[in-house]
């Protein structure tokens, strides 16, 4: 797609880039203070958008081009590892501020951690956005300055998008689409199936902030809390970890459905039986006061700073002490593991008060839109 087919910010390769570093011929400024359907016609106004908000936030020698794709060097890529990642995710949550980020923020995390879970280094991004006639400019650019810095912390370029402009209750505010490009390191082979009995059961921290701060932040029920999302990329801690414990069998950040979604996953794919502890679980006070005013289960609520991973029990510790000297992983805890016996498949939380409860596969969403 060309620029009169809506496209925004389409990046060159990697060989021009070094000449092309702030080239930029088209510098238009945004005049209307909202978007309108002439923002996604393909004209001037469209071109004053992309220039004005998004070029302008993110600037960078592939994106400045203003090609129809991002064009990289196999050579460039292979340096970080021999096979390729790619992920697509979108967002549409609600509302689109909360405490402790917003969508574009989310947008970025999300994608840079799809990868990462998977022992990718990631590089690039693509973000295209679907915007409602009548929101304020100034809006937009807040979230796509969330974006840019989110993006620049977490090392990867936004080098290609899309914008269309709907009419007004079309859409809710603004959606995203973004899709990242990573390249896996040859000594990395992460799966659920490969879970063994014995291996421990990780996470890096507190789990349900996200999904417990985005229902407070809808005011329906109009509770004061001090619940931030914990919404971060995690390529960084994820690394480490994979450094510390080599032999990592799997890891999967645990968003929709939260971590009870993954485990049932891992023991599914694994044909293996999972045993967590209830007291082992680390889960703030204010979340679990909130999930018992609301008749919530905290395992299932949503992350987005959050992963599960499964490590060999002779590696644990190693793993664990390198979590917890993260800045993201400094809650790490090591919740359960996967059982010699017991029925394949099937996951269960040794209680607090010496029972044992089934933890099954949710069936539909706790909450909606909340990513």
């Amino acid at each position: 797609m060309n620029m009169m087919e809506k496209n925004f910010a389409p990046a060159g390769g990697s060989e021009i880039a070094e000449n092309l570093a702030d080239t930029r011929t088209r510098r238009g400024k945004l005049v209307s203070p909202i978007i309108t359907l002439a923002h996604g016609g393909g004209g001037k106004a469209m071109r004053d958008l992309i220039d004005d908000v998004f070029i302008e936030a993110f600037n960078n020698p592939v994106l400045n081009t203003l090609e129809d794709q991002a064009r990289f060097h196999l050579g460039d890529l292979a340096r970080h590892g021999d096979r390729l990642a790619m992920t697509t995710d979108s967002y549409v949550i609600d509302p689109i501020f909360f405490p402790g980020g917003d969508i574009g923020k989310l947008a970025v995390c999300g994608t840079v951690n799809d990868l990462a879970v998977g022992g990718a280094t990631p590089l690039y991004l693509t973000c295209a956005m679907i915007i409602e006639e009548g929101m304020q400019v100034a809006t937009l650019r807040q979230i796509v300055k969330s974006m840019a810095d989110t993006a620049k912390a977490a090392g990867v370029l936004i080098v290609t998008g899309d914008t269309k402009v709907v009419g007004r209750g079309s859409c809710d505010k603004i959606f995203i689409n973004t899709a990242g490009i990573g390249v896996i390191h040859q000594d990395y082979r992460l799966g659920a199936h490969q879970a063994r009995e014995s291996d421990r059961i990780l996470v890096n921290g507190l789990l349900g902030d996200h999904g417990a701060a985005i229902l407070n932040a809808r005011g329906d029920m109009h509770l004061s809390s001090p619940i931030e999302s914990d919404c971060a990329p995690l390529h960084d801690l994820i690394q480490t970890l994979l450094k510390a414990a080599p032999h990592t069998r799997f890891i999967r950040d645990a968003t929709r459905g939260g971590i009870a979604s993954v485990l049932n996953e891992i023991a599914v794919a694994s044909k293996c039986a999972i045993e967590i502890h209830e007291s082992e679980t680390p889960i703030r006070q204010e979340v679990k006061g909130f999930c018992e005013i609301l008749g919530l289960d905290p395992l299932y609520l949503a992350n987005e700073g959050k992963f599960v991973a499964v490590v060999p029990d002779n590696e644990a510790e190693a793993a664990l002490g390198a979590m917890r000297a993260h800045p993201l992983g400094k809650d790490a805890a090591d919740i359960g593991t996967i059982l010699r016996g017991g029925r394949a498949g099937r996951v269960h939380m040794q209680t607090s008060f010496g029972g044992k409860r089934i933890v099954d596969m949710l069936v539909g969403e706790q909450l909606p839109r909340i990513c």
